[in-house]
């Protein structure tokens, strides 16, 4: 693929995504420091609004951590169909302004702009504001832009435009923006890299860059170490590009204490199966290939899979394996980890995969156990924070604390403004579990 002279490549990031979404649907929230992530003991943060980032919460932070650097800050449960929702709100608006995206993640992409092509800084800017202007109507979140010459320098552009800006880096401006900046910044320089540089005498990208080329690539390797040099040096032609369907697709979730019986670990990948297996279908494909991971107490992570002729969607088929291939893999510790996944997909359906057995059925899902995607709560579980709840009197609203037989839930949803806190009897029977998309409205 030709990379045009004269082209701009943009790079779009919803600012704290999971956190806004939280407090564009809950309205009490604004202006107060948010985490998002797991909230049991060894919960991980998955995101963090900006006010709890100015107090050193961070995401990938353990959240006991995070709750101890700020502890004013509203710890929940993610919602994945909330943050899905807003997602492809926020990509049906970028891909009308550019339709070829290189998506990252939920919230951010790379763009290369066919009406850039030649454009002049300020004809960059006006782009970026325009399609700012769209995201937040469209989705009430704000996005940060950065531009430049190719995807390194963008991507370093939207952080230095947070939050809610943008910052375009004039053709030729590059080293003036990288040269300063430590040499971890650039993409590919991970731990072992930084510390062999480091003995080398180099941290600054511009000390990288004036290496000559024969000592980087003894360092680093000839491939990789060319290709990282290059971008040091502000040189980067790689082309935005959509990005191939995922190879598998998977679920997996880090208990609060070990599992210490069978039963348990059967029910946890049962519940982990059937989130994969919702991705899974999303994508109109069917796996061959299933494939458990099982973390013990002890950190050692041990592996099994299972390969069929033939591709299925049979979710109770996909699950006995599954629960199968766990028990096999089970250490002598605790169970601390389980993760489920998929592979070998095929858009070709052929019948029921792998031989189950006439005996074999799979264990019902256990409530509670995943974070990247919650199960749906049954309805006899306990109320706990974040939840979605309705009444027929308040409306739609979510729990912000439960306990003693007791819950309080703030009626409130992205239209209604702050709303109103009610405390009721755990078992009332006119409060019920809600849909979360309902607060998007």
């Amino acid at each position: 693929m030709t990379v045009p002279t004269g082209r701009w490549v943009v790079h779009l990031d919803l600012d704290s995504f999971f956190a806004s979404a939280e407090q564009l649907t809950r309205p009490t929230l604004r202006g107060r420091p948010v985490l998002v992530g797991g909230l049991g003991p060894r919960g991980i943060v998955a995101g963090a609004s900006g006010e709890a980032k100015a107090f050193g919460a961070r995401s990938a932070m353990p959240m006991a951590q995070a709750r101890r650097a700020c502890p004013t800050a509203v710890a929940l449960p993610p919602r994945t169909a909330v943050y899905r929702t807003l997602s492809e709100s926020f990509f049906a608006v970028v891909r009308a302004a550019a339709p070829v995206l290189e998506q990252v993640a939920y919230d951010e992409t790379f763009a290369e702009p066919a009406a850039l092509v030649g454009a002049g800084t300020d004809e960059v800017h006006a782009w970026a504001e325009e399609v700012r202007a769209q995201v937040r109507e469209a989705t009430g979140l704000a996005v940060s832009v950065g531009a430049g010459s190719g995807k390194q320098v963008a991507k370093i552009a939207s952080g230095l435009a947070k939050p809610d800006g943008v910052h375009v880096v004039a053709h030729g401006g590059e080293r003036a923006l990288l040269d300063p900046l430590p040499v971890r910044s650039l993409w590919g320089i991970g731990p072992v890299a930084e510390t062999a540089l480091a003995r080398a005498g180099v941290t600054t990208i511009a000390a990288f860059a004036a290496m000559p080329a024969a000592e980087v690539t003894a360092l680093l390797g000839s491939a990789v170490g060319t290709a990282l040099h290059r971008l040091a040096q502000g040189i980067d032609d790689r082309a935005v590009t959509e990005r191939g369907e995922a190879k598998q697709v998977s679920a997996e979730t880090t208990f609060d204490t070990d599992l210490s019986d069978v039963a348990a670990v059967r029910r946890a990948v049962a519940d982990l199966a059937a989130s994969a297996h919702r991705r899974l279908v999303a994508s109109r494909r069917a796996a061959r290939t299933v494939t458990v991971k099982v973390r013990g107490g002890d950190f050692v992570t041990h592996t099994r899979s299972e390969t069929s002729t033939v591709a299925s969607t049979d979710l109770p088929a996909l699950t006995v394996v599954a629960q199968r291939l766990a028990v096999d893999a089970l250490p002598d510790a605790g169970v601390r980890l389980v993760g489920v996944s998929y592979a070998g997909l095929t858009t070709a359906v052929q019948g029921t995969l792998f031989e189950t057995g006439q005996d074999e059925a799979p264990e019902p899902a256990a409530p509670d156990v995943g974070i990247e995607e919650e199960p749906t709560p049954a309805p006899e579980r306990e109320w706990r924070t974040g939840d979605d709840a309705a009444h027929p009197a308040h409306g739609h609203g979510w729990v912000q604390g439960a306990g003693h037989g007791r819950v309080t839930v703030r009626f409130e949803t992205r239209s209604t403004g702050p709303g109103r806190a009610h405390t009721f009897a755990a078992d009332d029977p006119e409060l019920t579990r809600a849909d979360p998309l309902v607060s998007l409205t």
